[in-house]
């Protein structure tokens, strides 16, 4: 009988205590939630504004007017902040003048060419523009037919044409046929934003282009005072008095050694 018990009541501590642990949480107790993330949420991206990209294109021409007559131009993108540039120019104009008793037909013929090396600072619009400018021909000529027993001077020595052979006086003006130039101005024919394609560029300057230089040539016969008349292309009196009317005109001149450049244009970036 008390063996019964016995096996009885062991058998019981062991169910209880197996019963026990089983149990991963207590009865009464509620399993832990999973802790809370503490990380804030990503921020939305911040939009990025709308920039104008550089233009691949390296050259552009124009067309303008200036001081120099009508002209156009090319010009072609080397560095970010600089262009090479060359163009030409034509000018012409004609009027009549009298000198020393000698009605003259004066024409005015500019034919120019130039280059220069423009170089934007701030890569914007304003440049400096230095360069060469090159003078084809002869800028200025003029011409003069003296009708015969007509007076006139050379060098402040009085003559008469001569009826059976009038006197010709052929002149011209030159300047040194190549001259530095600077100019600086506003517009780029080569515009780095790849939404501009046209310019409007203005530009002022200078050419020292030296003191003009004048040459006369006497054709003809000339007569003096006194009745005689002599081949003025040849007779060395005469030709020395020509010499001295062309120092007298260089003198005149001499303060025009340098060309004031105004010009305004359109050009094109292609």
């Amino acid at each position: 009988m008390k063996g019964a018990v016995r096996l009885f009541v062991t058998c019981s501590l062991l169910a209880a205590c197996l019963s026990g642990f089983g149990q991963s949480t207590p009865p009464n107790q509620q399993p832990s939630a999973a802790p809370e993330s503490t990380q804030a949420p990503p921020k939305a991206p911040v939009p990025i504004a709308k920039i104008d990209p550089v233009d691949n294109r390296y050259f552009g021409a124009g067309v303008k007017v200036s001081a120099l007559g009508v002209g156009a131009e090319v010009a072609a993108r080397v560095l970010w902040r600089a262009n090479l540039r060359a163009g030409f120019n034509l000018l012409g104009y004609s009027r009549t003048f009298n000198k020393d008793g000698i009605a003259y037909n004066g024409h005015l013929a500019f034919r120019t060419v130039e280059g220069h090396f423009d170089f934007f600072p701030w890569a914007g619009n304003f440049h400096v523009g230095p360069g060469v400018i090159s003078y084809i021909g002869d800028p200025i000529k003029a011409r003069a037919t003296i009708t015969g027993n007509q007076n006139f001077t050379l060098g402040g020595v009085s003559y008469y044409s001569d009826p059976a052979s009038p006197t010709n006086v052929n002149g011209k003006i030159d300047f040194n046929q190549i001259a530095p130039v600077v100019t600086f101005g506003w517009g780029n024919l080569v515009p780095r934003r790849k939404s501009k394609r046209f310019s409007v560029p203005v530009e002022m300057g200078v050419a020292f282009q030296g003191s003009p230089k004048a040459t006369l040539g006497l054709t003809g016969n000339v007569c003096t005072t006194g009745g005689g008349c002599v081949n003025a292309a040849t007779d060395p009196s005469v030709q020395a008095n020509a010499v001295a009317e062309q120092t007298k005109i260089n003198n005149s001149m001499s303060f025009f050694k340098a060309y004031p450049i105004i010009s305004v244009g359109f050009g094109y970036k292609f």
